[in-house]
C-alpha cells in the first residue's frame, strides 16, 4: 500500500464510527480516477438496427449493408436518416464490395468518393481498410484515406485479421493515422482471439484504440474486457424479425443468407443491446 494511503487512513480513523468510514470514503472518491467509460458499437446493416441500437442505449453505430458479404457502404438514403437519430455516433462503413481486401484503382476511387459523402452527411467517422496481395496493410492508399476522412475518426475494419502479421499491421494502420482497429484477435471470434487482442491493447497504448468485435455477446462481453483490457466493444447483437407479408414467398432464394428465412429481416435487438450496456457500465 502506498505510504500516502497509509496516512491518510491513519487520519480519517482518528474519527469514529460512521465519521471515519465516511471520510475514509470520500477521500478514496476524490483521489481514485475514474474508470474510462465503456463504449458500446453496434454494427448496424439497416435503418432499423440503427434506432434498435440508439433506443437500446448503444453509443455509436457501424452503419453498412449486405450483412451476408460483411458489410458494405450504405445508401446515401440510410446514412442521412440515421445521422437524425439524436445520441448515436455515427461511422460509416467504406468498402465498395464484399471478397477480398485488395482494391482496384477504380474501386479506390470509389472509396474516396464515399469518404467525401459520408462526410458531407454529418459522418462521425469511417470504417475501412486496405491490403496489398502479400497481406501487408497497403499503407500509402490507407493515408490517402485517412487524409481524405479528415476531421473524422478512421477505424481499420476487419481486414486487420487477415494480416499476415498482426503487430506489423497495428504499426502500419498507426503510421497511416488511423485511429482505431476492430479485430477478433484474428480468430472466430474474439474471445477466442483475446489474447492476442490483449497483446495489441499492450502495443497500441495510447497511439490507437482496438476495437474488440466477433461473436460479442451478453454472455461473453464482461470476460472479454477482463482479459483484454479493452475500453471498446462492437457487436451486432442481432435478432430476426419475421415478415408482416400474409402471403409468404415461394421457395425462391433472392440470395439470402443461410441461416434466417429469405423473407425475414435481420435487425439488432434493442433488449439485448441495452443489457450489454448495462454489463458495461
Amino acid at each position: 500500500m502506498p505510504r500516502w494511503v497509509e496516512v491518510a487512513r491513519g487520519l480519517c480513523g482518528r474519527a469514529h464510527g460512521s465519521l471515519a468510514s465516511g471520510a475514509w470514503a470520500r477521500l478514496t472518491r476524490f483521489l481514485t480516477p475514474p474508470l474510462p467509460s465503456m463504449l458500446l458499437e453496434i454494427v448496424a446493416y439497416s435503418y432499423a438496427s440503427a434506432l434498435a441500437a440508439q433506443q437500446g442505449g448503444a453509443d455509436r453505430v457501424e452503419l453498412c449493408e449486405n450483412t451476408a458479404e460483411g458489410g458494405t457502404t450504405p445508401s446515401l438514403g440510410t446514412l442521412e436518416a440515421t445521422r437524425a437519430l439524436p445520441g448515436l455516433k455515427l461511422h460509416v462503413m467504406i468498402r465498395p464490395r464484399g471478397g477480398d481486401f485488395l482494391y482496384t484503382d477504380a474501386e479506390f476511387r470509389i472509396m474516396l468518393r464515399e469518404i467525401a459523402i459520408a462526410k458531407a452527411a454529418g459522418a462521425d467517422g469511417v470504417v475501412l481498410g486496405l491490403l496489398n496481395p502479400d497481406a501487408t496493410v497497403d499503407l500509402e492508399r490507407t493515408r490517402t484515406l485517412v487524409q481524405a476522412a479528415a476531421g473524422m475518426s478512421v477505424t481499420f475494419h476487419r481486414a486487420f485479421d487477415w494480416a499476415a502479421d498482426p503487430a506489423a499491421a497495428l504499426e502500419a494502420i498507426i503510421a497511416a493515422g488511423c485511429h482505431r482497429v476492430l479485430t477478433s484477435g484474428q480468430a472466430p471470434n474474439a474471445l477466442a482471439g483475446a489474447d492476442l487482442i490483449a497483446r495489441l491493447v499492450r502495443q497500441a497504448g495510447d497511439r490507437c484504440t482496438i476495437l474488440a468485435g466477433g461473436g460479442v455477446s451478453e454472455t461473453n462481453v464482461g470476460e472479454l474486457v477482463r482479459r483484454t483490457g479493452v475500453r471498446e466493444v462492437h457487436a451486432s447483437l442481432r435478432g430476426i424479425q419475421g415478415t408482416r407479408m400474409t402471403i409468404r414467398p415461394p421457395s425462391v432464394s433472392l440470395g439470402a443468407a443461410p441461416d434466417w428465412p429469405a423473407d425475414a429481416i435481420p435487425v439488432a435487438d434493442q433488449a439485448r443491446v441495452a443489457k450489454v450496456k448495462a454489463l458495461l457500465g
